[in-house]
Formats: C-alpha cells, sequence, structure tokens
C-alpha cells in the first residue's frame, strides 16, 4: 500500500481550501456531496493511521469533551470597550475631537456593522490556531479553544506561507438567524426552554462544557480587528490589514467600507440602517474606525476605550404591550427600584416582559398606570425601556401605582431622604433581596468571578442558612452541600475549587466584588496599586485619596464613608480571617515613589512595551500617563512612528526620551533626565 501520508495531507489542504470558499468568500467550488466525500476519505485515513492525526485537522474540530472550569487567558493586549454615538451630531463631534488632537482631518474611515454576539480572541501561531479567549473585563477572559475549534467559519490553519509568528486577532461569534430560529424549534419540540435572542444563544453555545454540543448550533464568526502580532508584513490602513486577513482564511464582513470624510460615515450608517433587516444575523449599529494605523497610534486610548473607533448604536425599536403590574426590587445598596412586569412583547430581537422603571419620579413622570397599553423600547437593542403609556387606549380600570411602605423582602420600611431620587430598604443585610443582590454581585464575573456560584446557589446557601455575608463563602464545607438536589461529589469539589480560587483573586477584584459606591473595575485597580492593601486604604483619609489621579472629590468620600463603617471593616477582618488575599505583593525592584510628580506622554510605537506595558511601569512608580503635551508634561517618550505629539513637545519644549532614557528613567528616577 502506497505511503498515505501524502494523500492525507492534500485531503487536507483541500478541505482547507474549499471550507475557506464555502464559510468564508460564500463562493463554492464543489458541491456538499463532494466536500462530504473527501471529509470521510479523511476521516477513514486517519482512523486507519492515527500516528498521522494532528490537532489541526479538520476533522479535528469537536474535541474531548471539557473537565473542570475554564482556565482564565490574560490577553496579550487589552481588549477594549467602545465609546458608543446615537445620533449623527456625536459622531461629526468624534471627528471634530479627533481633527483637533491630530492638528488635521483623519485621512479616511473603516466603516463596520457591528455584529451582535460574543466578542472572542483568537490566537495563531505559525499560521496555526492555539487558543481562543472570551472577552471578559478586557484584561482577562475565558479559554474557550476547544469550542471554537467547532466554529466552521474559524480556520485551524491558516492560508498562505507569510504568516506572523504570532498573531492575535478580535472577533465577533454569532449565531445566524436561521440557525436561531431552527435551535428554538427544537427546544420547543423537546419541551425545553426557549433562548430569547440569537446573541444569547451563542454566547451559551460557546460556553459549553462540551464541545460537542458547541458544534451543533452552527455558530459563525466575523473576524473585526488585529491585536497583538509578532513579525510578519506591516500594515498601514486597517482595511488593509482587514483584506490580508480575509485572503489568508479569516472571515472579514464583506459589507465593510472604506470611506474618505465624515460626509461618507453618514451615508454608509444610512445604509446600513436601512439595511440592517436584509442580512442572515443581527447587527446593532456601526463600528467606525480611523483608518490609518499612524494616526491610531497618535491617537490613543482613554482609561477605557480607544479615541480612533466609535461604535454607533441604531435608533431602538419599539412595540407596545400591557403593562400588567409593578414589582420593586431590591439592589445591593438597599435601592428600592421598581420595574414593570408586561405581557411578552418581540422587541429589538428579543422577548421581554420586565423592563426598569427606575424609581417613583420617573413613573409620575410617565404617568404609567397598572393596566396601561405602554410603548416598550429597547435601548441600543440591548436595555429594556417603557417610554410611556398610549392614554387613548385607557378604560379607566387602570391603577395609579405608588412605592410600598414596607419592603417586599423584610418588611422593614421603605424611606426616601429629603432631595434624593431613590427610595430604600432601610433592612440593611437583614433583608435577604438587599444580601442576595450583593452576594451575587460579590460571586460574579467583575467581582471575585466564583464560578458556580449564581443566583440559584445563592439562594440555596441563603435558605438554608448557611451563610449571612460574603465571608461565608470561604467557610463553607463540602459536607454543606452535599446531598441536595444537583450537588454530588463533582459539583462541589468544582464549587469548592472555585472558591479556593478566589481567595487568591488580586486586590483589585476584591474593591470591586465589595460593592463601594462609585468604585468600579479601573477605579478599584487605582486605589490597589497605591494602597497595595485593604489596611492601608481603609486608613487613608478623604484628602490622600482625592489626592490620586482620577479618583475625584466624590470617590474619594464614598470611599472613605464605607471604610468608616464598623460593619464594613468588620467584613474586611472576617474575610482576611477566612483566608482571603486583602494585600498585594510589592512589586519586585521597584521603588513607588520614584516618579512621584513626573507626568509622561507616550506616542509611536515602543519595541521593548505595549502601550499598556508602559504606563502600569510609570504607575506602579507613583508617576502619571497623560494623553496630551501640555507645559505640565515631564517628557515625551518618543517610540518609532511618532505622531504629532512629538512634534508639540519640541514646540513647548518639553523634554523627548528614546526608549533607551525612557527604560533608565524607570530604573534610575528623575535624576536620569536630561538637564533642560
Amino acid at each position: 500500500m502506497a505511503d498515505p501520508t501524502a494523500r492525507i495531507e492534500e485531503l487536507r489542504r483541500l478541505l482547507r481550501y474549499h471550507g475557506h470558499r464555502y464559510h468564508v468568500l460564500d463562493a463554492p467550488e464543489i458541491s456538499d456531496a463532494e466536500y462530504d466525500a473527501r471529509y470521510r476519505e479523511l476521516e477513514a485515513l486517519e482512523e486507519a493511521h492515527p500516528d498521522l492525526v494532528t490537532p489541526d485537522s479538520p476533522t479535528r474540530r469537536v474535541g474531548a469533551p471539557a473537565s473542570g472550569l475554564f482556565a482564565p487567558i490574560t490577553h496579550r493586549e487589552r481588549m477594549f470597550s467602545l465609546d458608543n454615538a446615537e445620533t449623527p451630531e456625536q459622531v461629526e463631534a468624534w471627528e471634530a475631537r479627533l481633527e483637533r488632537a491630530l492638528g488635521r482631518p483623519p485621512s479616511g474611515f473603516s466603516c463596520e456593522l457591528k455584529i451582535d454576539g460574543l466578542a472572542v480572541s483568537l490566537t495563531y501561531e505559525g499560521g496555526r490556531l492555539t487558543r481562543a479567549a472570551t472577552r471578559g473585563d478586557g484584561i482577562t477572559g475565558e479559554d474557550v479553544t476547544a469550542n471554537v475549534r467547532t466554529v466552521l467559519g474559524v480556520p485551524l490553519v491558516l492560508l498562505g506561507d507569510d504568516v506572523p509568528s504570532v498573531m492575535e486577532v478580535r472577533g465577533e461569534i454569532y449565531m445566524p438567524l436561521d440557525a436561531f430560529e431552527a435551535l428554538n424549534a427544537a427546544q420547543a419540540e423537546a419541551g425545553e426552554r426557549l433562548f430569547v435572542n440569537p446573541r444569547n444563544a451563542a454566547a451559551g453555545a460557546v460556553r459549553q462544557k462540551d464541545p460537542s454540543v458547541t458544534a451543533t448550533r452552527r455558530l459563525a464568526v466575523w473576524v473585526y480587528q488585529m491585536g497583538h502580532v509578532e513579525g510578519g508584513p506591516a500594515f498601514d490602513s486597517h482595511t488593509g490589514a482587514m483584506a490580508w486577513l480575509r485572503d489568508h482564511g479569516l472571515p472579514v464582513n464583506p459589507e465593510g467600507e472604506r470611506v474618505a470624510d465624515t460626509a461618507g460615515v453618514l451615508a454608509y450608517l444610512d445604509r446600513a440602517r436601512e439595511s440592517r433587516h436584509d442580512l442572515a444575523y443581527q447587527t446593532d449599529g456601526v463600528v467606525v474606525k480611523v483608518d490609518e494605523l499612524a494616526d491610531q497610534r497618535e491617537l490613543g486610548f482613554t482609561a477605557k476605550s480607544p479615541r480612533w473607533a466609535i461604535a454607533y448604536k441604531f435608533p431602538p425599536e419599539e412595540q407596545t404591550t400591557r403593562l400588567v403590574g409593578i414589582e420593586v426590587n431590591i439592589g445591593r445598596t438597599g435601592a428600592a427600584t421598581p420595574y414593570a412586569v408586561m405581557e411578552p412583547v418581540f422587541v429589538g430581537g428579543a422577548t421581554v416582559t420586565n423592563a426598569t422603571l427606575h424609581n417613583q419620579d420617573e413613573i409620575a413622570r410617565k404617568d404609567l398606570r397598572i393596566g396601561d397599553t405602554v410603548v416598550v423600547r429597547r435601548a441600543g437593542d440591548v436595555i429594556p425601556e417603557v417610554v410611556g403609556p398610549v392614554p387613548s387606549l385607557r378604560t379607566g380600570d387602570e391603577v395609579v401605582w405608588s412605592m410600598p411602605a414596607t419592603c417586599p423582602f423584610c418588611g422593614n420600611p421603605i424611606t426616601r431622604a429629603e432631595g434624593e431620587a431613590v427610595a430604600r430598604c432601610t433592612g440593611g443585610f437583614d433583608c435577604p433581596g438587599r444580601l442576595r443582590e450583593y452576594l451575587a454581585h460579590f460571586g460574579g464575573r467583575s467581582g471575585m468571578d466564583i464560578e458556580g456560584l449564581g443566583a440559584k446557589t445563592v439562594d440555596l446557601l441563603l435558605s438554608e442558612g448557611l451563610i449571612r455575608d460574603p465571608s461565608g463563602i470561604f467557610t463553607l464545607q463540602p459536607g454543606d452541600l452535599l446531598g441536595f438536589e444537583g450537588w454530588g461529589e463533582v459539583s462541589v469539589g468544582n464549587l469548592m475549587a472555585a472558591i479556593d480560587a478566589a481567595r487568591g483573586r488580586p486586590l483589585g477584584r476584591l474593591l470591586t466584588a465589595l460593592g463601594i459606591p462609585l468604585v468600579g473595575g479601573t477605579v478599584a485597580r487605582t486605589l490597589a496599586r497605591r494602597f497595595l492593601s485593604m489596611d492601608r486604604l481603609l486608613d487613608a483619609t478623604e484628602e490622600e485619596l482625592a489626592a490620586i489621579d482620577g479618583i475625584g472629590p466624590e470617590i474619594a468620600a464614598s470611599v472613605r464613608a464605607w471604610s468608616a463603617d464598623p460593619d464594613n471593616r468588620a467584613l474586611v477582618e472576617r474575610l482576611a480571617a477566612a483566608g482571603v488575599r486583602t494585600a498585594d505583593p510589592e512589586p519586585e525592584g521597584v521603588d513607588r515613589g520614584l516618579l512621584e510628580g513626573v507626568t509622561l506622554v507616550v506616542t509611536g510605537t515602543l519595541e521593548g512595551y505595549s502601550r499598556e506595558a508602559a504606563k502600569t511601569a510609570v504607575e506602579d512608580r507613583g508617576g502619571k500617563v497623560a494623553g496630551s503635551v501640555s507645559g505640565k508634561t515631564t517628557a515625551v517618550v518618543v517610540g518609532a512612528s511618532p505622531g504629532s505629539k512629538a512634534a508639540r513637545a519640541g514646540d513647548l519644549g518639553v523634554t523627548i526620551l528614546d526608549e533607551a532614557a525612557f527604560t533608565r528613567l524607570l530604573e534610575e528616577g528623575p535624576a536620569a533626565l536630561p538637564d533642560p
């Protein structure tokens, strides 16, 4: 018998080529039957010669069921969120800001449909897919490689030979509308829960523990951005990079278009909005990017978003339904928030039965009454909103609503302080409604990220009296849960492992989880970097807090008030006693006050530092990295292909440092700066 190696490689090459023609270019050259015949031939050959099987073979897309929890993956470069625009005027204002920053209009824009799916990062090494991760919090995501390998549009091996040694690309995994309809039809026939929209169905499919289940969900992907790249070709523009990705086998949405100016952007927005329902997938807007990569580098990032991109959200869709009731939920801060209970209505791509009503004043302002026919809108296609009633359809049987005097969960009074819009339950954490929301936040992904500690688990723990505050999570024993329905040795062991892992989360995570008013993830990381321990933070004065860059007087007052509460201090002590990490280690070899009072601006590309790494290095030493050059700037660090900031530094007489001088500054402090 002839050596099968050559035939196996030939079949793999053909299947990759024709898979690309079918899934990416939508221009197949062979019939499905011919493709299937070659696929079956490859399967038979690999079965007969298992020593020749490779993980990137087209037959290996569905692997063995994943075991345990999804492992965390730190992105090589942060996956930022985008600032939003909802009107053409806001897009024009964004372009005006770009022009002021660059000193001239951008030389072109890339317009792409905003896909309503799950953001993922795909990493290729030597042209082969090695890992896939969810966006997560932008810094750390989940390893979903085994599942993403089942998505037929994701190439396991890139086409061509001129590929980077390492390349990360960002994309959106979505479920086509016909696949979503078929999935829900199958769910209904089986008597199972229906999915509310394609986005949720896609996200749930990607996070299945069994890749073979993911493979049945007919997911697809569009790639929209290059991330971290090592080696390979260089590009001048985003559209050039996207064309290269398409040529090398990655699905790039064909609706994308490069336009010359703002007028072209606005025309594209109009076309995209008018044709959105003609597509085979859901879109909820348009992403507009500055096309030239040199301009992108010059514009840089804010704390959470790139300045060179914006997401234009389509006008929300509206429907009418009946308001059958108004209930109250108690949040983690004790806020009593009314919400609408409505007859189910399909709007903006999802079935809606509930919507927030914010507060009692908002209900009165809109004159909403129980029994009203109301207009429901999904603002930005995400958040359900009751716009208002349809008074002409009133019968006279409608009922005016008022905030209940007592909490529906604990019976304690609901009060509203003078001058405040929000009413609050006075039961503290004795209120099970508030405690439930607080614990769900504490263990959630933005908090301590304890896999398995969802709403149902929290409800069980509370109903059985197993926990009374977050510290109780860390004193749970396996025997506390064994024997309850759905809790066997494996599920209990997984939860115990997740809790144990959460003990070692960084201080910034703990600060976010504690739910200090006005302290989100970015502020929490800033506080953690500045104080390194809960003890130091709890003892910090309001003046010390307010002096920190990015911490204003309102946040400082909120943190100080939280720290002064004896109950909060006692909670921190109980968490520490349960083994939760309440301090971060001092960075090795770093003098945290070395760059105190130093303000730097970074422009261009540095060889030894990503923009985020350079910023962190400066902040770890007590310095500040600003986004623009001014007379208060200590120095401008200039890398390859710098923009107008370098010229601005020259005009103002600000010191310019190359990368070597920047490294010396990090090591030696201001003494390393050249004489003015």
